[in-house]
């Protein structure tokens, strides 16, 4: 036994029930009282850690008070502990993850500083009203399509200036062509004239003009609370990045080196200077110049990783704890394949590996390229996702350089490999090619 006060809660919604090193379960309520009673309790019987089972969001706040108070929290995941026969009842259970942890056989998950935490709160809470909003903005087609008015299979992007104005004209009583086709942008009006004016022409029913008001309203509603995280964010990467040097860096890094701006996407949040401050909040790093990452990209992925990249030992553990790495299960001789968990942030790679498919990227694009060629695109996706994953890892933890000395030195072994089945070809088909041809 490496610590006989080991502890373990196996937490519910209404009650705790905790237990130190295999003794008579406790069991705790979950109102503030009982949080702070069991808190003491912990500290009076010498408690130094404590290991806690739990799903949703129950095991939060008890997280946060137990780690103020000073001790050693570990989140295990539950399916880690499950297959124990006989151990159905959460008594029991506790009782089974005190003894685990008290021999030192349990593995804790990974959990955010709490500064980091704060703003996963603030980026999540946006990205539950982006979907929000994109729900009202399908309510809006669902009622012109009703009224058979298919402006939105014209225009590219119903909410954008010239479709807000149209629908707004609509729903203030305009129902001629050529007036609401004069409300959009000129290129509108050059190219698409004649299908914006028969996409306008439909039957407008009460009720389907009620809908669309509704939905409308509701997406400016979602829209003015984007802008209510967008404006609390900014307050906190101010707050995390710390004083702005004189010269545009922070006082102990000196000028931070950024990548040249690329541009925003349509959810991309309204944040002043945003690039700077996640480069002062990852040490003067700008992780957008890996190439696929944008400054939300960016933005995202401190929320759900944060900055110390120390967490992990090395490449391999993030990659892997990402759900990247290929999973491998042996028994003897036999050897079988595992799904991985792929989570929020390994998710955001393999997006930011999709923009990078048809990219110009010599190495990163025709890395992905050629692997969809042999494996398929999906495999292709989680392989470029996985390397983008790396270059994070070591931009974060070893800095810019040497990111771009492995990118240097891969992007010569693509041009050699490519040299090389260049050669092979000529070879095959009676032609001699002469070196200064392959530069």
């Amino acid at each position: 036994m490496l610590d006989p006060k080991a502890a373990a809660i196996d937490v519910g919604s209404e009650q705790l029930h905790v237990s130190i090193a295999d003794d008579t379960p406790k069991v705790f309520g979950t109102f503030t009282a009982d949080l702070e009673a069991l808190r003491d309790w912990f500290q009076a019987q010498g408690v130094r850690t404590v290991a806690m089972e739990a799903t949703g969001v129950y095991w939060l706040y008890l997280y946060e008070v137990l780690e103020a108070a000073g001790l050693e929290v570990v989140v295990v995941n539950g399916r880690h502990v499950q297959n124990v026969p006989g151990r159905k009842t959460d008594m029991a259970d506790c009782q089974w993850l005190a003894t685990l942890h008290a021999h030192g056989l349990l593995r804790g998950g990974f959990v955010p500083p709490a500064d980091i935490r704060q703003l996963q709160d603030y980026q999540r809470l946006r990205a539950d009203h982006i979907i929000g909003a994109a729900s009202q903005v399908q309510k809006m087609q669902q009622a012109l399509e009703r009224m058979n008015v298919k402006l939105h299979e014209v225009i590219s992007d119903l909410t954008g200036v010239s479709g807000l104005k149209v629908v707004r004209a609509i729903l203030k009583g305009e129902r001629r062509p050529g007036e609401l086709l004069a409300l959009c942008d000129e290129q509108i009006q050059k190219k698409k004239s004649a299908a914006v004016k028969e996409s306008l022409r439909g039957c407008w029913k009460k009720e389907q003009l009620f809908a669309l008001r509704q939905a409308l309203e509701l997406w400016e509603i979602y829209q003015q609370k984007i802008a209510d995280c967008d404006r609390e964010m900014e307050a906190l990467l101010q707050q995390l990045a710390g004083p702005q040097g004189p010269e545009g860096g922070s006082g102990i890094l000196g000028p931070v080196q950024l990548a040249p701006a690329k541009a925003p996407g349509k959810n991309a949040p309204v944040i002043e200077r945003c690039q700077e401050l996640l480069a002062r909040l990852c040490g003067g790093r700008d992780a957008t110049q890996i190439p696929g990452l944008s400054v939300y990209l960016v933005l995202q992925l401190i929320s759900e990783v944060g900055t110390d990249m120390t967490r992990w030992q090395t490449e391999k553990h993030f990659t892997s704890w990402l759900g990247l790495a290929g999973g491998r299960k042996q028994s003897g001789k036999r050897k079988g394949s595992v799904k991985a968990h792929r989570n929020r942030a390994g998710r955001m790679f393999c997006a930011a590996a999709r923009a990078l498919a048809q990219s110009v990227d010599k190495a990163l694009g025709g890395f992905y390229r050629r692997l969809r060629g042999r494996v398929g695109g999906l495999a292709a996706n989680v392989a470029l996702a996985r390397k983008l994953a790396q270059l994070f890892y070591r931009l974060l933890r070893y800095g810019m350089e040497y990111v771009e000395k492995g990118l240097k030195a891969y992007e010569v072994k693509v041009l050699e490999t490519e040299a090389r089945l260049l050669r092979k070809l000529a070879k095959k088909q009676g032609f001699m090619l002469i070196p200064s041809t392959l530069n």
